[in-house]
C-alpha cells in the first residue's frame, strides 16, 4: 500500500497542485508573477551565482529529458549500450549538478550576507532556496552513488514509471527495487513542485513573446528645467 501511495497516487496529487496552483496564482496574483529582481541591490555575486545555477540547471534538465523521457529501446536502436550511456550521463551530469549547486550556494550566501537583499527576502524565497538546494543535493548524491561502472539503470525502472504516469498507466511496482537515494531525490522534487506555483519560480513559464512585435521604447535625455527657461528667454 505504501508503494502504491508513493508512486501511484502521490504523483497525481502533486501534479494537480502544480497545475492548479499556477492557474490560481495567475488569476489572483498576476502582478506578482515575476522574479522580483534584486540586481540593483548587488550585481557581482548575482552574475556569478545566476550564471552557474541557470546553466547548470539547463544541462541537468536536458539530461533528465534524455534519460527519462526517451525509451531505452531508442538508444539500443542507435547502438548506444547501457555502459556507454552510463559513462556519458555521469560525465556530463555530475559537472552540471556541481555547477548548479555552487550557483545556488552563491545566491543563498548573497541573500544572507547583503543586508538590503536579506531585508527584501520573503519566506517563500527562503523556502525556494532550501528546496532547490535539497533537490540538487539529493540528485548529486544519487548520481555520485551510481558512479560504479555497473550502476543502477534507471531507464528500465524510473523512466517507464514516469512516462506511464502521463498516459495513466500507473506502474508503482517498477519503483520497488529502485535504490533509496533515487527515491529520496524524487520525493524531494515532489516537495519542490508543490511549493513551485506559490513562489517566484513561476517566472519559468513566462515567455515575453509580445516583445517580438512590440514597438521600440524610445528614451530621451531629460533637459534640466533651468536650461528650458534659458532657451525660452533667448
Amino acid at each position: 500500500m505504501l508503494n502504491l501511495w508513493l508512486w501511484g497516487i502521490l504523483p497525481y496529487i502533486v501534479l494537480t497542485i502544480f497545475i492548479g496552483g499556477h492557474f490560481y496564482r495567475y488569476q489572483k496574483d498576476q502582478f506578482g508573477w515575476s522574479t522580483k529582481s534584486s540586481e540593483f541591490l548587488e550585481k557581482k555575486r548575482l552574475r556569478i551565482g545566476s550564471l552557474l545555477f541557470h546553466w547548470g540547471i539547463l544541462f541537468v534538465f536536458g539530461g533528465h529529458v534524455l534519460g527519462l523521457m526517451i525509451p531505452v529501446q531508442f538508444y539500443e536502436w542507435l547502438g548506444v549500450i547501457e555502459h556507454m550511456y552510463h559513462i556519458v550521463a555521469i560525465s556530463f551530469g555530475l559537472p552540471a549538478g556541481v555547477a548548479a549547486m555552487i550557483g545556488a550556494i552563491v545566491l543563498t550566501w548573497r541573500r544572507i550576507s547583503v543586508k538590503r537583499i536579506k531585508a527584501t527576502t520573503s519566506a517563500s524565497d527562503w523556502l525556494t532556496l532550501i528546496l532547490l538546494i535539497a533537490v540538487i543535493v539529493t540528485g548529486l548524491t544519487a548520481t555520485t552513488l551510481n558512479v560504479d561502472s555497473n550502476g543502477f539503470d534507471y531507464r528500465t525502472t524510473i523512466a517507464p514509471w514516469l512516462r506511464g504516469l502521463f498516459i495513466f498507466q500507473v506502474q508503482p511496482e517498477l519503483m520497488a527495487q529502485v535504490p533509496v537515494w533515487f527515491k529520496i531525490h524524487i520525493l524531494t522534487t515532489f516537495s519542490l513542485y508543490v511549493a513551485w506555483p506559490f513562489t517566484r519560480l513561476v517566472h519559468v513559464f513566462s515567455f515575453p513573446l509580445r516583445y517580438l512585435r512590440r514597438s521600440y521604447v524610445i528614451y530621451k535625455r531629460r533637459i534640466p528645467d533651468q536650461a528650458i527657461k534659458n532657451k525660452r528667454v533667448s
